[in-house]
């Protein structure tokens, strides 16, 4: 998993014939085969040489609202999360690109985790097929999305997430669009650049969450490298195709950042950028210093920053097995699962 065409013929050398390559990669990413032994079409040397790399399942959470929370092993022992969240028309894969996260965002329980290691391309991949193999969903058909907002910065990993979006929209792989993968930044400038000159690549989506430069720094302590203004001129000239907008996420604080000052600040950053924002109550974790806003002081923001650009309620989803954004900690079962939902 994880092995481009290249790849492949690489690891094969001239011990076996070059067609044994596509063979191998229609059966990982077109087949989606996570057990090769089980690939008619492969010879028992083939099979006994290679591995999928296929992610084991240590541990599954369901919520009451239909998402699945995945606790998914590597074979160096270490875990990372996915989620599964069905929704009318559409089913969302959220993916992981990191073993924790090294940004330290003040209002993320995967921040409380700290980075452990970058996942490999296959890892990454290795991901969206467990879950739609889980879920019998079809990577082609138009109503499955992934979004890299799991555990992790993508973009410090961004080799990898490159890689591993050219495996997932290969028409002769796994056959998914671009349109319906995102990947979601804190807002690295150089790394924004580089995703840019990418010929392929996922969709963008910037964690904004604050109104001005000392509010993001106190809520983004990362973000004190790359200035608000900075990353939004790289914005304004973000090369979006013509079917893209940015994305800008906020998660709403009580008293924080929620404010009518803080919608109108916001509204006027994003003026001169094509893009929507999507709106994000806290959603609540133990060791996180700060309150979820009411409803209506969540739709009272909306009001005001979609007067100048499409802006949307995120709806939670799986906040009783901390599958929600911001939640993502290897929770287990039993007293770390208990009161998340008051």
């Amino acid at each position: 998993m994880g092995m481009e065409m290249a790849d492949i013929e690489s690891a094969l050398g001239s011990r076996h014939p070059k067609f044994r390559a596509k063979q191998i990669y229609d059966a990982l990413y077109a087949k989606r085969q996570l057990d090769l032994t089980k690939a008619t079409a492969l010879p028992a040397a083939i099979k006994a040489e290679f591995e999928s790399g296929a992610l084991t399942e240590a541990s599954r959470y369901d919520s009451v609202d239909g998402t699945v929370r995945y606790l998914l092993g590597m074979k160096d022992g270490k875990t990372i999360e996915a989620v599964f969240m069905p929704e009318r028309g559409r089913d969302t894969l959220c993916i992981s690109s990191q073993v924790g996260c090294p940004v330290d965002c003040k209002f993320c329980l995967t921040a409380l985790m700290g980075l452990e290691r970058n996942l490999t391309a296959g890892e990454i991949v290795g991901q969206v097929l467990h879950l739609a193999a889980r879920h019998q969903l079809d990577p082609q058909d138009k109503q499955m999305n992934i979004v890299m907002m799991g555990q992790g910065e993508p973009l410090m990993n961004l080799d990898a997430v490159l890689k591993a979006t050219r495996l997932l929209v290969d028409p002769a792989g796994v056959g998914m669009s671009e349109r319906r993968i995102t990947v979601s930044t804190s807002g690295l400038i150089p790394k924004i650049e580089e995703l840019a000159q990418s010929p392929v690549r996922p969709k963008l989506a910037i964690s904004l969450n604050a109104s001005h430069e000392e509010q993001r720094v106190e809520l983004m302590p990362i973000t004190k490298k790359w200035h608000l203004k900075d990353l939004l001129e790289v914005c304004v000239h973000y090369p979006l195709r013509s079917w893209e907008f940015l994305t800008f996420e906020y998660v709403l604080l009580r008293g924080v950042n929620d404010t009518d000052a803080d919608a109108l600040r916001v509204r006027k950053l994003l003026a001169n950028i094509r893009c929507k924002v999507n709106l994000i109550a806290l959603n609540p974790g133990p060791g996180i210093p700060f309150e979820t806003p009411d409803p209506e002081r969540v739709e009272s923001f909306q009001d005001i920053v979609k007067v100048g650009m499409p802006c949307f309620i995120r709806k939670p989803r799986g906040l009783d097995i901390y599958a929600a954004c911001g939640q993502l900690k290897r929770m287990s079962e039993g007293a770390e699962l208990i009161g998340i939902t008051g």
